[in-house]
């Protein structure tokens, strides 16, 4: 793992210039506010209409979906919760995973079904080009240069403004980028589990947003009487937000995109912005790292 003493706290920014478009860093990933298993409707759907409307009242100005998530139940909870979208709303969502039931996740790039799956989601999200999208996996048994071309088609019809990945190496994002401009990757990445360190220096070197998914998957280092949860006691904020501060002091490309179905946790992570390490602590947490 890199050592990395993290910017200044006063100098990290706020903002990230995604393509064409301008983002807060703290965004918002819309996955938990499907059913159990990321499989049908949410156990209570006004709860989860409240989440989205309160993340765009906090300021969130980037709402990450996929036409999985449900499937499909997430992108139709965002129209229904904020369409008509503010201007400044930047809605991402990725095609490339069939779901045959919960927990079950299989990559399916064909051309034919990206295709298909970018007009359905113009149609769920109300949306006549979708902001960002981006590849769900790479699927083994397409060649990249087809799954990228279709989405590379996509753009080229206005239907795509930005094209994004998911779960990617270095190599595969150099061989997209020979095809079309990618102006984000979206890999696990937490406190915890760093093995997409190179793909964050590649993307750091390069401008690319990266977008890590279960930003806040802190496990046992939250437990009682653990590092982070002591020095979370000393900052008087939780473990969760200890985490997203990390991030955000991590990289100026890191845009954390923390998901859950609660307006309560939703505010408490939002708050994660205005947390101030020191480099001590930085370095400290930067420690706690187990993969």
């Amino acid at each position: 793992m890199t050592d990395k003493t993290g910017p200044e706290t006063a100098t990290l920014p706020t903002t990230f210039e995604l393509g064409s478009l301008s983002i807060r860093r703290l965004g918002f990933g819309s996955m938990q506010l499907t059913g159990p298993g990321v499989w049908g409707p949410p156990k209570d759907r006004d709860a989860a209409l409240l989440v989205l409307k309160r993340a765009v009242e906090l300021g969130v100005t980037l709402i990450d979906t996929a036409d999985s998530y449900g499937p499909y139940v997430a992108e139709e909870l965002i129209a229904e919760a904020l369409y008509p979208y503010p201007k400044n709303l930047v809605i991402a969502t990725k095609a490339g995973l069939a779901r045959t039931g919960p927990d079950e996740w299989h990559p399916l790039g064909r051309p034919e079904y990206l295709r298909q799956e970018c007009e359905m989601s113009l149609r769920r999200l109300r949306l006549e080009t979708i902001d960002l999208f981006q590849l769900h996996r790479v699927d083994p048994s397409v060649p990249l240069a087809e799954q990228i071309g279709e989405l590379a088609a996509l753009q080229k019809e206005g239907k795509i403004r930005h094209i994004g990945l998911s779960e990617v190496s270095v190599s595969q994002i150099q061989e997209a980028r020979r095809m079309v401009e990618i102006v984000s990757v979206q890999n696990l990445y937490n406190v915890m589990i760093r093995r997409s360190e190179p793909v964050l220096e590649y993307c750091e070197e390069e401008g690319i947003a990266f977008l890590p998914w279960f930003p806040i998957a802190t496990g046992a280092l939250a437990s009682e009487g653990s590092p982070l949860a002591r020095l979370s006691t000393q900052l008087n904020a939780t473990p969760a937000q200890v985490a997203l501060a990390w991030l955000l002091s991590r990289s100026p490309v890191l845009v954390p995109i923390p998901g859950t179905s609660s307006v309560e946790h939703l505010e408490e992570n939002m708050k994660a912005e205005a947390l101030e390490l020191s480099e001590a602590e930085y370095a400290q947490i930067s420690q706690m790292g187990v993969e």
